[in-house]
């Protein structure tokens, strides 16, 4: 009678040795390439985003800006500086007075313009004026007035 004899375990087959196929490695390039897209696109997001922030502020400067003009009004004319203590011109009080001149309390100088003014004779005699014969005069002519 034969006995009954337990079979063998069956050895497990070998391990594969590393050797990736192409498509194996192809798909591993893939992958890698994805997640370096991935952080790159994060990255440039960020960059954009910062781009949109600065420019929403600068548009809002702007357009409070533009609120700060509302009322405001360009006017031209001429109204001489007069010479302040310290031998400079005082524009601010010419533009004053031209913006007053037209109707408003008050504005500051857009545009100045100097000449130089000499006494009527000079003119006549046709010659150019001496030194200190004639006079630097500052003149405003447009004025923001409110």
């Amino acid at each position: 009678m034969p006995q009954n004899v337990a079979p063998q375990p069956v050895p497990a087959p070998p391990q594969a040795s590393s050797n990736p196929g192409l498509i194996e490695e192809f798909s591993n390039m893939l992958k890698n390439s994805a997640s370096g897209l991935s952080s790159t696109w994060k990255g440039s997001q960020q960059t954009i985003d910062g781009i949109n922030s600065t420019a929403q502020g600068a548009a809002k400067g702007a357009a409070d800006a533009l609120m700060s003009t509302a009322g405001q009004t360009m006017v031209k004319g001429r109204a001489v500086c007069p010479v302040a203590s310290n031998g400079a011109p005082d524009c601010k009080a010419a533009s004053e007075q031209l913006c007053k001149s037209k109707g408003y309390k008050s504005g500051s100088s857009v545009d100045i313009e100097t000449s130089e003014t000499c006494d009527a004779k000079v003119y006549i005699s046709g010659r150019t004026g001496a030194p200190g014969e004639c006079k630097t005069q500052n003149s405003v002519t447009r004025a923001v007035c409110q």
